[in-house]
């Protein structure tokens, strides 16, 4: 099932789209609070956004710009605003896609649809993992806060999502090691505590300082 966000301040257009779209087999979430769109968008972690251009706030462009900092999902266009300096803007802000309104509902689904196919069929499914503010994209492997992007070594990006997946629990340095073992590089204690190192290094320089806590003989801790 595949999970559509619909970013649409016209309430009577937002819930028939995602009526519509519940139709086809997909799970939707209307944004409620145009003011934290980025926030809503990491909790329903959507694999497709349909996004309006005028909004409460901020406009669509925005939220098109601040997606693109943490996630590669489609991006669909709605707007009434469909002239060609709109229609370029949108396709150069990121978006994949530009539809019109007023539109039919059974042209929108045939677009997601297809936009989906060409999407995920071939590459896979992405998803987040977000604590205090920063955001793990699995999909590619960095790490995103207050604009700023991490790249993370292998085991560096093995470590976090682990941690960020016990979120509230210590996670055992055995443990660790399985999982690092696991992408077919040999770690041993030493290396484990080096990589470590290295991680919180790159989270201090981004400003995520204490990010990652020592559970003096268990392992390490993400609260």
């Amino acid at each position: 099932m595949y999970k559509i966000m619909i970013v649409e301040d016209d309430g009577v257009i937002a819930n028939t789209v995602a009526h519509h779209m519940e139709s086809w087999g997909c799970e939707t979430h209307c944004v409620e609070n145009f003011q934290k769109v980025l926030a809503e968008f990491v909790a329903f972690d959507p694999q497709l956004v349909l996004l309006d251009i005028s909004l409460p706030f901020f406009n669509g462009y925005h939220w098109c710009n601040e997606i693109r900092k943490i996630s590669k999902i489609p991006i669909i266009f709605l707007s009434s605003a469909s002239d060609n300096m709109n229609i370029v803007m949108a396709m150069n802000m990121g978006g994949d896609d530009f539809i019109a309104k007023p539109f039919d509902l059974h042209v929108l689904a045939a677009k997601v649809q297809a936009v989906l196919r060409r999407t995920y069929d071939f590459g896979g499914q992405t998803s987040l993992l977000e604590h205090r503010g920063a955001i793990l994209n699995m999909g590619d492997a960095t790490l995103t806060y207050q604009g700023n992007k991490v790249e993370l070594t292998k085991n560096e990006y093995k470590i976090l999502q682990t941690l960020l997946e016990n979120k509230g629990k210590a996670v055992g340095r055995d443990s660790l090691m399985t999982k690092l073992w696991e992408t077919d590089c040999y770690v041993d204690e030493n290396t484990l505590t080096v990589n470590v190192t290295r991680l919180r290094r790159k989270l201090e320089a981004v400003g995520l300082d204490g990010f990652i806590t020592t559970k003096k003989g268990i392992g390490y801790l993400i609260s």
